[in-house]
């Protein structure tokens, strides 16, 4: 199974039995057989039949829409899984203070190791930037142990926001001054590496949204990102440890030569990713995701165990020291150590990684 794109102008896409046929001004261009795909991402002026969005509802296949500078992308989504006592459970984990808490420190704890071990080595590329870069990762590691410390989420927030401040720091120290990168900007962004970095979280941020749907939970309630209109919270949750990976996996692409400069066009609303860039782009980024999409797959089966676990009248065996029967009834360190048991594997799999200089 892969993922199409396309990203053109007038281009149809019409269904014939199992295939997927794909016009340009009128004249076939190519197919694919659906049973090969499972997701597309569509850019441009895209027409396409009622009867093939019902077929690939039926099918399992979910539709991004791509919206050019605004990076906000639209989904058509499968039928999401049938199961609605998942999201009821959701639902009231989301009000449960020590398991929000324990969460959040989960996955924020995750994702400033994963920046720290990246900066780390980095050290021994940018000689030169060497006193900065081990002064922001003394300073990374300062705030990691003070997560465990905070006893909210608003301080816990606080700590990540001091945490992106010192990596992105340490980031435009660390990237090529060609790439004009002085920190994280965005809507619009104002240089190369922030415009992708603006489109890989988008197309991250809707992996997580369909990884959701299909596991049965709601996209829309988080126990890190509160409730907010329109903002799928749970999606944001998700993809909060991968960021560094993403982050990683473009240096890498701008290293290897895949993006280049002249890529990419800046005007006054922003810079923008160049058609060449953007097949180069989604080239590697369809070979890449598969790890992502399967992260995210885990950490929504994590999810689901947790509220398996937490409806039986006592907990499993193997977690001896957590007797209470009820999710009200947990402390927060009872459900970090519940959490721990679920995202070991994850957090094996974020060490391993191997960075890109």
């Amino acid at each position: 199974m892969s993922s199409l794109y396309i990203d053109r102008k007038r281009v149809e896409l019409k269904l014939s039995g199992e295939v997927l046929i794909c016009y340009e001004n009128e004249e076939r261009i190519g197919t694919i057989p659906l049973v090969s795909v499972d997701r597309i991402y569509l850019k441009g002026d895209v027409k396409l039949q009622a009867s093939l969005l019902a077929k690939l509802g039926k099918r399992g296949i979910g539709i991004i829409f791509l919206s050019g500078r605004k990076n906000i992308p639209s989904l058509f989504l499968a039928q999401p899984h049938n199961d609605a006592h998942r999201r009821v459970m959701q639902y009231e984990l989301s009000h449960n203070e020590p398991f929000c808490l324990a969460f959040s420190k989960k996955i924020i704890q995750l994702k400033l190791e994963t920046q720290k071990n990246w900066l780390s080595q980095a050290l021994n590329v940018r000689e030169d930037k060497q006193s900065l870069l081990e002064s922001k990762v003394k300073e990374l590691n300062e705030l990691i142990t003070k997560i465990n410390q905070q006893t909210n989420l608003a301080s816990l927030r606080g700590v990540e926001g001091r945490a992106a401040s010192v990596y992105f720091m340490a980031l435009s120290q660390y990237l090529p001054k060609s790439l004009d990168f002085n920190g994280r900007n965005r809507r619009p962004p104002r240089d190369p590496f922030n415009a992708v970095l603006s489109l890989s979280y988008t197309l991250l941020h809707s992996e997580a949204v369909l990884a959701s749907y299909g596991a049965g939970l709601d996209p829309y309630i988080g126990f890190y990102h509160s409730l907010d209109f329109s903002r799928e919270s749970f999606a944001c949750d998700l993809v909060e440890p991968i960021r560094p990976l993403v982050d990683n996996w473009l240096i890498g692409l701008f290293r290897s030569k895949e993006l280049r400069i002249e890529y990419f066009s800046t005007t006054q609303s922003g810079c923008m990713l160049g058609k060449t860039g953007r097949i180069n782009f989604y080239k590697a980024y369809e070979e890449q995701a598969e790890q992502w999409r399967k992260i995210l797959t885990e950490n929504c089966h994590d999810i689901i165990q947790v509220l398996k676990e937490v409806e039986l009248p006592n907990l499993p065996q193997r977690k001896e020291s957590i007797e209470p029967s009820s999710p009200q009834q947990l402390t927060e360190l009872q459900w970090q150590e519940l959490l721990e048991h679920y995202y070991f594997n994850q957090h094996t799999m974020m060490q391993n990684i191997e960075f890109s200089f």
